[in-house]
């Protein structure tokens, strides 16, 4: 067994397993959001959820008064290029969530093969 293997092994404990049983399921949507609402940046993740719920309220009144705008040409495309500013945003700010999203998968995945890893050396230093 290499130096890697044997700190691997050494840093399981019973959290590892039950983490790696959890990871069996498939998690949905809503799961991975939710999941990254903790951790270090949860802050960040609730703040940006809560700034694209506020832009997407905005977004609706926006065009609503890009639709009932009758009075002046010019009124009505500086409401239809607001709409489109705020799609843009709201773009951004999903694209961030969901980034943050794909790299919690990606370290899951990443503590799944280490305990696999490990199980597998600790069934290798029995033989």
């Amino acid at each position: 067994m290499s130096d890697t293997d044997r700190k691997i092994a050494e840093a399981l404990d019973d959290d590892d397993y039950a983490f790696l049983t959890k990871l069996e399921a498939d998690r949905g949507l809503f799961q991975q959001l939710g999941d990254s609402m903790q951790g270090p940046l949860g802050g960040w993740a609730k703040l940006v959820f809560g700034f694209t719920f506020l832009l997407g309220m905005v977004l609706l009144y926006v065009v609503y008064q890009a639709a009932t705008t009758t009075d002046h040409p010019m009124v009505h495309t500086l409401w239809a290029i607001a709409g489109v500013g705020l799609l843009v945003i709201m773009g951004f700010t999903k694209e961030w969530m969901f980034a943050r999203m794909n790299m919690l998968t990606i370290l899951r995945e990443v503590k799944r093969l280490q305990v696999q890893v490990a199980l597998l050396s600790e069934e290798k230093s029995k033989d």
